[in-house]
């Protein structure tokens, strides 16, 4: 039932990671095709709203496939300090507070979705709905809640190994 759930899970993880890797790729032609237009006295009109909605597309569809692959930033200050259990209990406390952030951003983000739509709001140059991406942070969102509560459920059970994705082999 694990590997089931887990294999569920990478899946949405891998369709995130997919389309943050899309959003890096547009903000890099963006720039691109900007840079030269400029030389041409052509810039590409509306690079600065591309730019900013590459820009959440990416972050927010890299969280769950940096979490699932333990690739976060970690401070281990007090790690030396604290027992072994406290270790252990931190290890599961820090991705469930992760996930309840994750939550917050999710609804908030579903609000204000809600309202951009009920406004009609858009960017301010090539007038891109506002609500298209704030629904896209929802389900991102969501997605990296998931992954950080199955962690810390897999750490409850004492499944707590990196999971193995290949990269430690390409370097």
């Amino acid at each position: 039932m694990r590997a089931t759930i887990w294999q569920w899970a990478d899946r949405l993880i891998s369709l995130s990671a997919f389309i943050g890797t899309i959003g890096l790729l547009t903000g890099v032609l963006d720039v691109v095709i900007d840079v030269v237009g400029r030389e041409f006295h052509q810039p590409l009109r509306g690079a600065q709203d591309i730019s900013q909605m590459a820009m959440v597309t990416m972050v927010f569809g890299g969280m769950a496939i940096a979490d699932r692959m333990q690739a976060h930033i970690a401070v281990d200050v007090f790690e030396g300090v604290f027992s072994k259990r406290l270790n252990r209990i931190t290890q599961i406390v820090a991705p469930l507070v992760g996930c309840a952030v994750f939550l917050l951003m999710a609804k908030a983000m579903w609000d204000s979705a809600a309202l951009s739509r009920l406004l009609n709001l858009s960017t301010n140059i090539i007038y891109l709905p506002k609500a298209w991406f704030q629904y896209m942070v929802v389900a991102m969102s969501l997605t990296t809640a998931l992954a950080m509560f199955l962690r810390a459920i897999d750490t409850m059970l004492g499944h707590d190994e990196k999971p193995d994705h290949g990269v430690d082999k390409a370097l």
